[in-house]
C-alpha cells in the first residue's frame, strides 16, 4: 500500500501487463480494443496520480515498499520529474495504438501485447526505488521495442533491430557491474539513500563512466548514436513515436537519478566532455538532416540535435539548465512524437517517405497541413510552444556555464529552423508533379483524434509551462543543492582567473627584477 492508502503505482504497471497477456489469446479485433482500454484506463489512473501529487509535500510519495531478498526489494515511489515522465508515457500509448490501428495487419494481438508490455517496463523505470529493480525494467524495455522493430518493421528491419539490441545493451554491462559495486559500498539498494550517499572521488570516476556507457546510448549522444536513424526508419510508425517519444527519455532521466546526485565531483570533472559531445552533437546531426531525402530520417537527425541541448542544460550545474532540460524532453516527446505521426499518415496513403513524391498538399489536405505546422514550428522552438519554453531554460542555464556552449548550440536551433522549414515547404507547398500525391484524402476522424490532443498539448506546455514545472521545481533544487558543492568555474571564470594569474605574474617578475637591481647596487 501507498502512502494515500491504495497501491497507484502498483496498478499502473499492472493494468497494460493484464492487458499484453489478455491480448495473446484473443482475435485481432478484439486485441486493438484491449490494447486501447487498457492505454485509456492508465491514463485516466495517470491523471488520478497528477491530481493526487502533492508539490510541497515530501519528495517521495505514493510509495510502496516488499522486501524480497537480501537488498533486493520491490520498492515503488515517485517525485515530480517521475510523475512527468510517467504522464508522457501514459498520454502517448492511446495514440500509438490508434496509430497501429489499420497500419498492422499481420499478428496483431502479438503486437497489441508488446506495445502493452513495453509501457509496464518504462513506467517501471521511472517509478523504481530500489537500484537492481531500476536496471530489470531499464534492460527489459528492449525486448519488446526489439521484437517491434524486428518483426512489423521495413526492408531491413532484421538489421536495424539487432544494431539497436546490441548498442544498447554493451554500455549496460558496465552498469550492472558498477550497480553491484555501490550497493556493496553504500550498504543499501535503495535509490534515495543512494543519491545522498557520498561516494569516494576516485571512485565516482569509474562509477560515472560505467553508467554513462549506458545513457550516452540510450539519449543517444554522439558518437554512439548511429543506431537511431536506422531504428526509426524501419520501425512502424507508432514504434517510431514511441521510441522518440519516451524511450530515448530514459538516459535523460537516468542523468537526472544517478549520474549528477550520485557522483557530483565526477559529473564536474566531466562537464567539458559533456558540453563538447553535444556541441558537436547539435551542428553535425544538423547538417546531416539537412540533406536527407527521407522525412524519417530527417527527423530521426533532428531528434539527435534536440537531445544534445537536453544534456548540456543538465551539465549546466543550475536551476534553469536542469528545469529546462527536463521540459525539452517532455517538449520532444510530444512534438517529435507528432511529427513521426504526420509521416505516418502520408506513408499510408503513397506507402514512401521519400520528400521528393510529395508536394503541394495543403491543396488537397489542407488540415493535415495545418497540424504539420504546428508541430513543425514547435520543433523550431516558435514562442507559444512546447519548444520554446525548454529550448529557452536549458540555453539560459547552459549560459551561465559556458558563453561558447550556448553559442554553438543556438546555432543549431538555426539549422533546425533550416531543415524543418526546408522540410515542410518541400511537402506542403509547391507544385503538385505526382498525381498519386495529388489525390490523397485529407486526415480521417480517427488521425484527426490522434494529433488533436497532441496539439493541444504542445500548445498548452508553451502557453502555461508553470503547470509542468511547478512538479519538478523542488525536486530540481534538491539536485542543484546537491551538485553545487563540486560546481565547475563557468568559461567566464576561468578567463576571469587567467587574468588575474597573468597580472600577478608580471607583478612578481617585476618584483624580482626590482630585487635584484637593489642587490647589484
Amino acid at each position: 500500500m501507498s502512502d494515500i492508502g491504495f497501491p497507484i503505482l502498483s496498478l499502473l504497471l499492472a493494468v497494460p501487463l493484464v492487458g499484453a497477456a489478455v491480448c495473446l489469446f484473443v482475435g485481432a479485433s478484439a486485441a486493438r480494443l484491449v490494447a486501447l482500454l487498457a492505454t485509456l484506463i492508465n491514463f485516466v489512473i495517470g491523471i488520478v496520480l497528477w491530481a493526487s501529487y502533492d508539490p510541497a509535500g515530501a519528495q517521495w510519495q505514493f510509495v510502496e515498499r516488499a522486501d524480497i531478498f537480501g537488498p533486493f526489494s520491490y520498492a515503488l515511489g515517485i517525485d515530480g520529474i517521475a510523475l512527468m515522465l510517467i504522464m508522457l508515457t501514459v498520454f502517448l500509448m492511446p495514440i500509438c495504438i490508434g496509430a497501429s490501428w489499420n497500419a498492422i495487419a499481420k499478428r496483431v494481438p502479438e503486437y497489441m501485447s508488446a506495445f502493452l508490455f513495453m509501457e509496464t517496463l518504462v513506467i517501471g523505470v521511472f517509478a523504481a526505488q530500489d537500484i537492481f529493480l531500476f536496471y530489470i525494467f531499464f534492460e527489459a524495455g528492449l525486448i519488446p521495442m526489439y521484437l517491434i522493430i524486428g518483426i512489423w518493421g521495413g526492408q531491413d528491419r532484421i538489421y536495424a533491430a539487432y544494431k539497436f539490441f546490441l548498442y544498447t545493451l554493451l554500455g549496460s554491462v558496465l552498469m550492472l557491474i558498477a550497480i553491484l559495486w555501490m550497493v556493496r559500498a553504500a550498504g543499501t539498494a535503495a535509490i534515495p539513500e543512494l543519491m545522498v550517499y557520498d561516494f569516494a572521488p576516485q571512485a565516482q570516476t569509474w562509477l560515472w563512466l560505467a553508467f554513462f556507457a549506458s545513457f550516452a546510448v540510450k539519449m543517444p549522444m554522439w558518437p554512439v548514436h548511429t543506431w537511431l536513424p536506422d531504428a526509426h526508419v524501419q520501425a512502424p510508425t507508432a514504434g517510431s513515436v514511441i521510441l522518440a517519444g519516451v524511450l530515448l527519455k530514459l538516459g535523460g532521466y537516468g542523468m537526472l537519478r544517478f549520474s549528477l546526485p550520485m557522483f557530483p565531483e565526477a559529473s564536474a570533472q566531466f562537464m567539458w566532455l559533456i558540453f563538447g559531445l553535444s556541441m558537436v552533437a547539435v551542428v553535425y546531426t544538423s547538417l546531416v538532416a539537412l540533406v536527407q531525402q527521407d522525412m524519417k530520417k530527417l527527423i530521426a537527425y533532428s531528434s539527435v540535435a534536440h537531445m544534445a541541448i537536453v544534456t548540456v542544460g543538465l551539465f549546466a550545474f543550475n536551476q534553469q539548465g536542469l528545469e529546462g532540460s527536463i521540459i525539452l524532453m517532455l517538449s520532444h516527446g510530444l512534438v517529435s512524437g507528432a511529427l513521426f505521426l504526420c509521416v505516418g499518415v502520408v506513408y499510408d496513403r503513397l506507402h514512401t517517405r521519400e520528400i521528393s513524391r510529395y508536394g503541394g498538399l495543403s491543396i488537397n489536405m489542407p488540415t493535415y497541413a495545418v497540424f504539420f505546422l504546428l508541430f513543425t514550428m514547435a520543433s523550431i522552438g516558435l514562442p507559444g510552444t512546447s519548444g520554446f519554453v525548454g529550448e529557452f531554460l536549458a540555453l539560459a542555464g547552459t549560459y551561465q556555464a559556458s558563453t561558447w556552449a550556448a553559442l554553438i548550440c543556438t546555432t543549431g536551433i538555426i539549422l533546425g529552423a533550416a531543415y524543418s522549414l526546408y522540410l515542410y515547404r518541400r511537402v506542403a507547398f509547391g507544385e503538385q508533379k505526382n498525381v498519386d500525391a495529388a489525390a490523397m484524402s485529407d486526415l480521417s476522424m480517427r488521425e484527426l483524434w490522434l494529433l488533436a490532443p497532441l496539439a493541444g498539448a504542445a500548445l498548452w506546455m508553451g502557453i502555461y509551462p508553470e503547470s509542468f514545472l511547478q512538479p519538478i521545481r523542488r525536486d530540481v533544487s534538491m539536485i542543484v543543492e546537491r551538485i553545487d558543492r563540486a560546481k565547475p568555474a563557468s568559461d567566464s571564470q576561468l578567463v576571469e582567473n587567467v587574468g588575474w594569474t597573468e597580472r600577478f605574474r608580471t607583478v612578481r617578475e617585476e618584483h624580482h627584477e626590482n630585487t635584484a637591481a637593489g642587490g647589484a647596487h
